[in-house]
């Protein structure tokens, strides 16, 4: 079976200047892998170096068979933060169809293909009556599940998603771990980040811990314990007695 993403004693950083090292990921095709670690830990930077937007400076990296930047075109990626202006007047449709451009071209009209795979990933993510709507007029919530349609309707093979929990509201949670779920079953490699343990432990197969190197890799049950949690987080992680962790960013 091939491999969606393999890193092999990777270092990627800034001109230069290593952010994150000693990382060591194999990653297949319908797997979901959880990048875990504190504020500051390198987990944005190993996104964007699959994407191909952050340098590698050592180790061998490979993603769906090719170096990251080459395989750009067959991966999606929903951000942490989004940079369209809310006042901006593009629609819900418009914007997920921007996850169509690669294959259309940015100067020609879309196809009933194209349309009906815009209709498909808003109808996932439970939002194919906002099409009309403004973007812009979306809770934050609603606003990343448009993101999340905008990247599948893309149909990648890999997707990366940075913090897609955060700021959510419990409906717009529960339908996008239930979109992540379904496109794993399709055979969709999946790579996000978090802060929240409990996602990890639930959505993940594989759980990689960070801060500033790899600290662990592997199932949620052998890297969401204590003792890789405390050297992930210098210390910072509170084991409550019954199992449970409370971690403490500094």
């Amino acid at each position: 079976m091939r491999i969606a993403l393999r890193y092999t004693g990777v270092s990627v950083g800034y001109h230069g200047t290593p952010v994150l090292t000693h990382v060591d990921l194999e990653l297949r095709p319908g797997q979901r892998l959880a990048l875990v670690g504190p504020n500051g830990a390198g987990k944005s930077t190993l996104i964007k170096s699959v994407l191909g937007l952050v340098p590698v400076l050592g180790g061998t990296a490979e993603v769906l068979g090719r170096e990251p930047a080459a395989a750009r075109g067959r991966a999606g990626y929903v951000p942490q933060t989004d940079t369209l202006d809310a006042d901006f007047p593009v629609t819900v449709r418009q914007v997920v169809m921007m996850g169509r451009y690669r294959r259309i071209g940015w100067w020609r009209p879309a196809r009933p293909a194209d349309r009906d795979a815009v209709t498909g990933a808003l109808e996932r993510v439970g939002l194919a009556a906002r099409a009309g709507h403004r973007f812009g007029t979306l809770s934050g919530g609603q606003r990343r599940r448009v993101l999340l349609a905008r990247a599948i309707a893309a149909e990648p093979r890999l997707l990366l998603l940075d913090e897609p929990f955060n700021g959510v509201d419990a409906v717009s949670r529960e339908a996008i771990v239930r979109v992540l779920r379904e496109l794993s079953a399709g055979g969709t490699a999946l790579v996000f980040s978090t802060h929240d343990l409990s996602v990890a432990r639930d959505l993940a197969d594989l759980v990689c811990l960070v801060n500033g190197r790899q600290r662990a890799v592997g199932p949620p049950a052998e890297t969401l314990t204590a003792e890789p949690l405390r050297r992930t987080y210098s210390g910072n992680a509170v084991d409550l007695g019954d199992g449970g962790l409370v971690l403490v960013e500094p």
